[in-house]
This record gives structure tokens, C-alpha cells and sequence, in this order.
């Protein structure tokens, strides 16, 4: 998978993607995720998630790399979601809903106890399952908003991280292996940062 990360990766790099339409998410549900990764991942001393275009990263990672069964199951999770944030605010647009109002709900589903987020995570499994085996079965809405929420935040965090810039300016980079350092701490060889993917 690492290559086809690394090329996605330099995809979302090369590519202008306001003028590209989506391969997977609708062009309105990837403005959506645009807001939703920058609420994971804000701007701070480093850029925002969407200024590395994590979003693009998400939809070209759904596309290339997730199966029709689970690129479906993150389109349904994630119509769970916004319902839920329309719901919340009486509004009947999804271009109507801002980053505080998508925010409320994305803590609401990721704000789980341990075992409430293992029951959800075994519901999921067992959904998927009874899909394979042909079942008409229906997945609840706080465990798809969940397992939404979850998704997201992986795909961001790996999106991010696998960013040329964050890799080379963020990260601790090394482009050249050079001297094997075999007890050197992270605060000694990096100055405090995580390696680079």
C-alpha cells in the first residue's frame, strides 16, 4: 500500500484540484470534508490540513484504494453524519452548515467511552459481515456517525503525514540515510520531531 500512498500523495501535490471533479464523494461532500479536516487538523505553526489537500488525499485514498463495499460504506456513514448536523440545525442544505455546526457533531461522535467505541467497532464488523453474506441489513445511525467520524480522523492523519511538506519541513527528514545512531533519542536526532514517513 505505501507505494500507492506515496502516489496519491504526489496526485494531491501536482494536481489542481478545485478544478478536478471528485472520483468518489460529490463534489458538495467534498467541501464537507474540506471543513471536516481542517476541524481535525486547524492551521496552527504548521498548515491546516486542507492547505496540504488532505481532501484530496481522502477522495483519491477511497478511490484507489478502498473496495466499491467500503467506499460505499463511507458515503452512507458519511450521509449519516450530515444528517445528523442538518437535523441539529434545522437546515436543509448542506452548504449551509458551518465548521462550529459540523464540529458539534464530530466531537458527539468521536467523544465515545472505551467500551462503548469496542461495541461500536464489533457492531460495524458484524454489519459488514451479514453485507458479504447477502443480509438486508441496516447499520444505526450513532454507530455510523461513529465509524464515520473514526474513518476521518485516520484518513486525515495519514493524509497529512504523507504530505510532501509535512514529510520535508514538519517531520523529521532525512533524505540520504547517512550515520546509523543506534540509542540516539528523538530530541537528540530530531530535535523533538517524528520521523517522516
Amino acid at each position: 500500500a505505501t507505494p500507492t500512498i506515496l502516489g496519491i500523495a504526489q496526485s494531491c501535490k501536482t494536481e489542481n484540484h478545485t478544478k478536478t471533479p471528485p472520483d468518489v464523494f460529490t463534489t458538495e461532500e467534498c467541501l464537507i470534508i474540506t471543513q471536516l479536516v481542517d476541524i481535525i487538523l486547524p492551521k496552527t505553526d504548521t498548515p491546516s490540513a486542507s492547505e496540504v489537500q488532505v481532501e484530496v488525499f481522502i477522495d483519491r485514498f477511497a478511490d484507489q484504494v478502498l473496495f466499491k463495499e467500503e467506499q460505499d460504506f463511507l458515503r452512507m456513514t458519511m450521509g449519516q453524519f450530515i444528517d445528523k448536523a442538518l437535523v441539529n440545525t434545522t437546515k436543509e442544505n448542506v452548504l449551509d452548515l458551518a465548521p462550529d455546526e459540523l464540529e458539534a457533531v464530530l466531537n458527539t461522535s468521536l467523544k465515545l467511552s472505551k467500551e462503548e467505541q469496542k461495541s461500536n467497532d464489533e457492531t460495524v464488523e458484524n454489519y459488514m459481515r451479514a453485507l458479504d453474506e447477502g443480509a438486508a441489513i441496516k447499520l444505526d445511525a450513532i454507530v455510523a456517525r461513529n465509524a464515520f467520524a473514526k474513518n476521518l480522523r485516520n484518513m486525515t492523519i495519514l493524509g497529512y503525514k504523507s504530505a510532501e511538506y509535512i514529510g520535508e519541513e514538519v517531520l523529521g527528514y532525512l533524505p540520504v540515510p547517512g550515520e546509523y545512531v543506534a540509542c540516539g533519542t528523538a530530541e537528540e536526532l530530531t530535535g523533538g520531531k517524528a520521523w517522516s514517513l
